[in-house]
């Protein structure tokens, strides 16, 4: 059996899926009913341009009137209205689009339609996600046309009358319910348009009439009134091409955007035109903590109108750690984040965004080498991150990635001091000073990865430069450090029986060799790979958990002063600075617990009484 048929809505049960489920946040319904004001304006505009419509002179111009007393929110433009059969088939037809109408009918007349926002026909109805009824006063930009007056509770049902605007546009009048009536406080409303409307590309008032005019002065000292300032910037930073901004502007919009007033780095402006349409500005912040990597904030806008922070589906995850906004006229307001996954043109525009931040990177260390080592401190975080998130990245800049040493230097990868296979490194110059110092004495290098994010570099340089190996600077003992000096064997098994006996650690394991720096008596060596699987069990809290302890050794040295003459000690004597030199090898590579520093207090002030 074969039957074929319509598939039907019932328009009972539609409103209140619309109202609770048509968007995710109810704030959402301002930039609607915004957005939709916009839409009315660029048409009438476009339809100007073409001699459809005579153009009347007046501002485009946008006013919100909240009116706590009336308990009703009005949005109002001075754009292209409608008349009464154009509100019946637009209003009354959910999902009936009229800005893709609109530009079907006009696409062979006008090139200036690019700017028109909504697309699905479905922003009117976010009104009643707020609202117990909704009003429409419009009266249509066409000759002779009659003001129309709508309303509607919500229900299935509406009715049309005599309207009594007398100018085009039309004025959207919502009466807010009681639940919902913080959408009447000013300052809300405010927040709200400075999130969802900051940028759109006409001027919005907010209740134009308790606000005071801007008063300035002309070249005879005559006062001149302004209207109220609009709440937005009609012109972001971001539609400017990039040779006509100057540093001051960019350093201005970037305090506007996102109330930092720690200046940037520097930036990136995109300016795409072809195989897509993509603008927008990338700021590199100054790290506020040289320890954490901080998040940022990547702002989403279509058109000017605000979609949504930190997209990783457009924007690569590892730029989300850059400030910036992209404006992408192609990706609709309201898109599932399944859609942006799965769509190809956003997989291009995320791929060209990350080529474009390498290439900024790679140009500036190769013109200007010295200004990048400046910031490489700050900016080393999200190149870092970035290779790890993206192996492509990785690949595009890799030669620029910068190691600064011990000494002070900036190196690359391929100029890092090495001692045979090995790159020595720091991760704590206070903890490791010690390391540090017998480095330098003996004309080592030595590189400084001190960040969070290095413990999971580390590991990935070793992975991709599959050549070297990274050892901290307290795992192992380089050739360079050790004396020609030497002991014999039977004294070195004696000095490692003392410290045995007097020690009674059977899991640590004790060493002798002769080293270079003769003032200090003994140091602390730990295995590379069980210490780095201890922080990386306790970077990410134990879950893991329990990682074998790292693996320590005490090296002995034979070619200090006090480790000669311990032999001569008494057995007491000798237990006491035996301990104390294990303590003072374990200050220069960790912190003592508390019952270590207890013991060692204690071990001290019995020294001193020897003294005496």
């Amino acid at each position: 059996m074969q039957k074929e048929g319509q598939i039907k809505v019932s328009s009972e049960n539609i409103f209140p899926i619309i109202k609770k489920w048509l968007y995710s946040d109810k704030d959402i319904f301002l930039r609607e009913i915004v957005a939709n004001a916009c839409d009315a304006i660029k048409k009438y505009q476009s339809l100007c341009s073409i001699g459809e419509a005579e153009n009347d002179g007046i501002k485009p111009r946008i006013e919100i009137i909240a009116d706590k007393n009336a308990k009703t929110l009005t949005v109002t433009d001075n754009g292209i209205g409608m008349t009464a059969d154009e509100v019946e088939k637009y209003i009354t037809q959910i999902a009936f689009s009229g800005a893709e109408e609109f530009i079907e009918k006009y696409k062979d007349k006008s090139e200036d339609n690019a700017g028109i926002i909504g697309h699905f026909g479905l922003g009117f109805y976010s009104s009643y996600m707020v609202s117990e009824s909704v009003e429409i006063e419009t009266l249509s930009y066409q000759p002779n046309s009659q003001p129309v007056h709508w309303v509607s509770d919500g229900s299935t049902t509406y009715e049309i009358t005599d309207g009594t605007r007398t100018q085009h546009g039309t004025s959207i009048i919502m009466h807010i319910t009681e639940d919902e009536e913080e959408f009447l406080d000013k300052d809300k409303l405010r927040d709200l348009l400075l999130k969802y409307c900051h940028f759109m590309p006409y001027e919005i008032y907010l209740n134009p009439a308790e606000e005071e005019a801007v008063v300035t002065k002309d070249a005879d000292g005559n006062e001149i009134k302004h209207d109220a300032k609009p709440v937005n910037n009609t012109t972001p930073l971001w539609l400017k091409a990039p040779r006509d901004c100057t540093d001051e502007e960019y350093k201005e919009f970037y305090v506007e955007t996102f109330h930092d007033f720690n200046e940037p780095l520097f930036w990136i402006h995109l300016n795409v035109d072809y195989p897509f349409n993509l603008k927008g500005i990338l700021y590199f912040p100054k790290q506020t903590d040289k320890l954490q990597v901080m998040p940022g904030e990547i702002k989403l806008y279509s058109n000017q109108v605000y979609i949504a922070d930190n997209i990783k589906e457009v924007v690569p995850e590892f730029l989300m750690l850059l400030k910036g906004v992209i404006d992408c006229p192609d990706i609709p307001l309201n898109v599932s984040r399944s859609f942006l996954q799965n769509d190809g043109e956003v997989a291009k525009i995320s791929k060209h965004i990350t080529k474009k931040v390498a290439d900024k990177l790679s140009s500036m260390f190769k013109n200007d080498r010295e200004t990048y080592e400046k910031y490489w401190d700050d900016i080393a975080p999200f190149i870092k991150f970035g290779c790890i998130k993206d192996e492509k990245f990785y690949d595009r800049v890799k030669d620029i990635i910068l190691f600064k040493t011990i000494s002070g230097e900036y190196k690359t990868f391929a100029d890092c001091p090495k001692q045979g296979d090995k790159i020595f490194y720091v991760t704590d110059e206070s903890v490791q000073a010690q390391y540090i110092d017998m480095f330098k004495a003996n004309g080592l290098d030595a590189v400084l990865l001190t960040h969070t994010i290095d413990t999971h570099f580390i590991s990935f340089l070793e992975y991709k430069e599959s050549g070297t190996k990274l050892a901290r600077i307290d795992s192992e003992l380089g050739d360079a450090l050790k004396s020609d000096e030497v002991t014999d064997d039977a004294s070195n098994e004696k000095l490692k029986e003392i410290f045995k006996t007097a020690l009674g650690d059977d899991k640590l394991e004790i060493q002798t060799e002769g080293l270079k720096a003769k003032e200090t008596p003994a140091i602390l060596l730990q295995n590379e790979y069980m210490r780095r699987m201890n922080d990386m069990n306790t970077l990410y809290g134990g879950i893991f958990g329990g990682s074998p302890e790292a693996k320590e050794t005490l090296v002995i040295n034979t070619t200090n002063d006090i480790i000669k003459t311990l032999p001569t000690l008494s057995e007491e004597n000798r237990t006491l600075v035996c301990k104390h030199i294990l303590d003072l090898a374990t200050i220069s590579q960790r912190k003592l617990t508390a019952d270590e520093l207890k013991d060692f207090v204690a071990r001290s002030v019995e020294i001193l009484g020897i003294i005496k």
